[in-house]
């Protein structure tokens, strides 16, 4: 099972899916384009428990995390 886990005000909120079913890879990739597309960061998790930021939906990524932008003031 591949996991996304979005990150915001109140908490975070996971979204597995299973990167062999066609149609839940196909919901994961548009919630992925959605949530970039508002200003999410999307990060996936490394083999060494480091985050490296992505541009691209990887749906063999075993957790991709997604937080929002901050601004400044």
């Amino acid at each position: 099972m591949a996991t996304q886990i979005v990150m915001d005000h109140s908490g975070d909120t996971r979204h597995a899916f299973d990167p062999l079913d066609a149609k839940a890879v196909a919901k994961a990739e548009k919630r992925f384009k959605d949530l970039t597309g508002a200003g999410f960061i999307a990060a996936e998790r490394t083999a060494d428990g480091e985050s490296r930021r992505v541009s691209a939906f990887n749906p063999m990524a075993e957790e991709t995390l997604f937080f929002p932008r901050l601004a400044g003031g």
